[in-house]
């Protein structure tokens, strides 16, 4: 979109696109040589625009694009990428036959998903590439470890399956180093028993964003899925990966709609949570929780307004948040409030503004919704 068309916006999202592009360099110069990049870019690149973002890492050199739905895969195809896609959520059994024929590779857990996968190779007349998922101890996809050896075998019979790779992923990378040493072991214990893998000729992975603070680049380990990390946000706070050096690529503003003096006594929004102590002015920002805005983030966030952090007030509603800028003089109708991002030398990074809210940063991203524009900028500057 426009710069006219942000000036006129209520509420918006800058993506600097330059800082997306530094960021896989510098994540890129932190691996070890021939580490290959799977760039995941699930729920519309977490928030901030599939085919913008897609194309910017395409020209970063990126090797192979993670996505989570068949319809995501596809709406790679329609940016225009030829790029590897790998499908890292299951297929539906009417989904294969269509995976199959656009050349995706997809994530195999099961015995039946061998069999489905084959008999779609078989009804497109071409390979389907796979790769095996191993569980050693989400709980969630892949088979489960100790029964891996026999459903990679019953892979290499399927004729019209080609295996391209192997994975596994940690539960709690940056919150149980233990168990994510433990996992380690038992997928690379799940690989030995597997007769006749051949680790070199395949895309070896385990290690996410958070996964990399524990990563020391040896073993059979020849890729990498960095999602949040390429987007300029740290897993989580003090993060050994602040030494890579990656800045955000997203900021959340929305506008001053309204300026007001409210008494004290009087409550704020929906349900009265918040009486006001003393006499204050009060800013309404048109943005609200159908603008990714959290709920529970009432009370509790604060915003940047002229450089000065100025609290939220009462509930969160739908369209609108109420601010308290009785100490930040001279605000107006019309201007901008940032809720993640810089502002006059002023920073509220998207952990912090997650933490108000009691949520992570990756659903802060995916919750901002489609009625918010995304204008794309390069040395933006966020």
């Amino acid at each position: 979109m426009s710069a006219g068309d942000r000036a006129s916006a209520r509420c918006w999202a800058d993506v600097d696109l330059a800082a997306l592009e530094r960021n896989v360099r510098l994540i890129r110069a932190s691996l070890p040589a021939g580490m290959s990049y799977v760039a995941v870019v699930k729920a519309d690149a977490y928030g901030h625009g599939l085919p913008q973002i897609a194309g910017r890492l395409v020209h970063a050199g990126v090797d192979l694009f993670g996505v989570a739905t068949l319809a995501e895969a596809l709406a790679l195809r329609e940016t225009g990428t030829d790029w590897p896609v790998l499908l890292l959520s299951p297929l539906l059994p009417g989904e294969d036959r269509r995976a199959a024929e656009h050349g995706f590779a997809a994530t195999v857990s099961s015995p039946g998903e061998v069999d489905r996968l084959d008999a779609a190779g078989v009804a497109t007349g071409q390979p389907v590439t796979v790769h095996l998922k191993i569980d050693t101890g989400m709980g969630r996809l892949g088979v489960w470890h100790e029964e891996a050896p026999a459903l990679w075998e019953k892979i290499t019979r399927a004729p019209r399956l080609r295996l391209a790779g192997v994975f596994t992923h940690f539960a709690s990378p940056d919150e149980d180093a233990a168990f994510t040493t433990e996992q380690r072991r038992r997928f690379l214990a799940a690989l030995a028993r597997c007769p006749g893998l051949d680790p070199a000729r395949l895309l070896v992975h385990a290690d996410n964003s958070a996964g990399l603070e524990t990563f020391a680049g040896d073993g059979p380990f020849n890729a990498v899925r960095v999602g949040l990390l390429q987007f300029g946000v740290l897993p989580h706070p003090g993060s050994l990966l602040v030494a890579v050096r990656t800045e955000p690529v997203l900021a959340f503003r929305a506008r001053v709609g309204l300026v007001k003096r409210l008494p004290a006594g009087a409550t704020v929004s929906y349900g009265r949570t918040h009486t006001l102590r003393r006499d204050s002015l009060v800013a309404v920002l048109t943005a609200g929780y159908g603008d990714g805005v959290p709920r529970a983030a009432s009370n509790r966030a604060q915003v940047l307004v002229r450089g000065r952090r100025c609290p939220v007030l009462g509930r969160v509603t739908m369209d609108q948040t109420v601010i308290d800028v009785t100490d930040a003089p001279g605000v107006a109708v019309n201007d901008e409030a940032v809720l993640v991002g810089r502002q006059d030398g002023a920073e509220i990074s998207l952990a912090e503004f997650s933490q108000w809210a009691g949520t992570i940063p990756w659903d802060t991203l995916c919750a901002i919704t489609k009625r918010v524009p995304r204008f794309y900028q390069s040395g933006l500057g966020l």
